[in-house]
């Protein structure tokens, strides 16, 4: 079997565009895999298109050796687009060998280890009563973990952190109170934060008020997470940026984090995902997985969540509290399906995801671009 064709479909699905693979065979299987670098497809797919060149004609079965070769026959190797574009190719070429054996990708990935993944859940209302009764409807759905939202993330022009922290954390210890101890509670702040700030809003709580803190600063720095880390305790859920085991490095080793926001989409797809989670394994760091965008980066990560034993929950954007259509039943015809906030293990061979490409083929592509935020001085800050 070769390799006779990859496929890139950059296409608008719900509110966001999703860049779905393909990658096709002479004997017929194809897999799909999708790429988690939102809002910047574009640059995904001239990747793609580079590494096309020479898989063409390869054997799809040497995933392994392909994610090398395709990780260092450059000079300027790695790098978040690089990585999302090797990512999508390794993801669908363990759909084609699942399928190319009649098993489930989990059974590559050393078999299954629960029947079942666990999720979280996002509030979308502001702070505020209606984000305690999201959360209240959230737990009589049946999730058990949640993020709550922080104040002035729904501005699309300006954002001044010292002017939302109080009030996150107010209501914040308001949903605590309401919700009780039993679930948990986090936070994405979206790295949006200075490390002075972070910590002055995690000062402003009772100890126990939330369970873990998402991506309060950025990460560029491990000094930065290990100086909030002195002046906080509350666990640290991060490494959605992650583009491969390199930048865990620092993290896991100082042990500075507790969960690993892993996105298979991004860190290399399910070869390197698989390495970062044995190392966490070894410094009891949870899998805790970025899946903020289509349902193949669901399937993905449902057969990662399965196999490895590190694992605590996986994001899901669909719950009575988000509808954001990256689902769509249209597009994706067979797809993972929520059932009592968990996502049932498939048993059908590859990922399980089916995909209507002539569908997709109609859609378009929009250029979508984050927010830009600057603060009221004028000053650029992140989204």
């Amino acid at each position: 079997m070769k390799i006779s064709a990859i496929r890139a479909y950059p296409v608008w699905v719900g509110t966001r565009n999703q860049l779905i693979v393909k990658v096709e065979t002479d004997q017929g299987l194809s897999g799909w895999g999708e790429s988690g670098l939102s809002g910047r497809e574009k640059a995904v797919v001239g990747a793609i298109e580079h590494y096309r060149e020479f898989l063409i004609g390869r054997d799809p079965f040497r995933i392994g050796a392909l994610w090398q070769e395709m990780y260092r026959s450059q000079y300027f190797e790695g790098g978040r687009v690089l990585q999302a574009a090797i990512s999508a190719i390794d993801i669908a070429l363990y759909d084609i060998l699942g399928k190319a054996l009649g098993v489930p990708v989990y059974q590559l990935l050393g078999g299954k280890q629960r029947d079942r993944i666990p999720t979280f859940a996002t509030t979308s209302a502001p702070p505020g009563e209606a984000m305690v009764e999201q959360a209240r409807a959230l737990i009589a759905a049946g999730w058990t973990a949640m993020r709550l939202s922080p104040s002035g993330h729904g501005g699309s022009t300006v954002y001044e952190p010292r002017e939302h922290i109080a009030t996150t954390a107010r209501w914040c210890v308001r949903a605590r109170e309401a919700l009780g101890d039993e679930v948990v509670l986090g936070i994405d702040l979206h790295h949006r934060l200075s490390v002075a700030e972070a910590a002055s809003f995690c000062q402003k709580m009772p100890s126990g008020t939330l369970d873990f803190l998402e991506e309060p600063i950025r990460d560029e720095t491990p000094e930065a997470y290990e100086a909030l880390r002195r002046m906080v305790d509350v666990p640290f859920a991060i490494g959605e940026e992650f583009a491969s085991k390199w930048q865990f490095l620092p993290y896991i080793e100082r042990n500075i984090h507790q969960f690993n926001r892993i996105d298979v989409c991004n860190v290399g797809g399910l070869t390197e995902a698989m390495k970062v989670a044995g190392w966490s394994e070894a410094h009891y760091v949870d899998m805790m997985p970025h899946n903020p965008l289509g349902p193949i980066c669901t399937a993905a990560t449902v057969h990662f969540a399965a196999a490895v034993p590190n694992f605590s929950w996986l994001e899901t954007r669909t719950s009575t509290a988000e509808q954001l259509g990256f689902d769509d039943a249209e597009l994706f015809p067979v797809q993972p399906q929520i059932e009592n906030a968990h996502y049932p293990v498939t048993d059908a061979p590859g990922l399980g995801v089916e995909v209507n490409e002539e569908a997709i083929k109609k859609q378009s592509f929009k250029f979508w671009e984050a927010p830009h935020l600057r603060r009221k001085d004028g000053s650029v800050t992140n989204w």
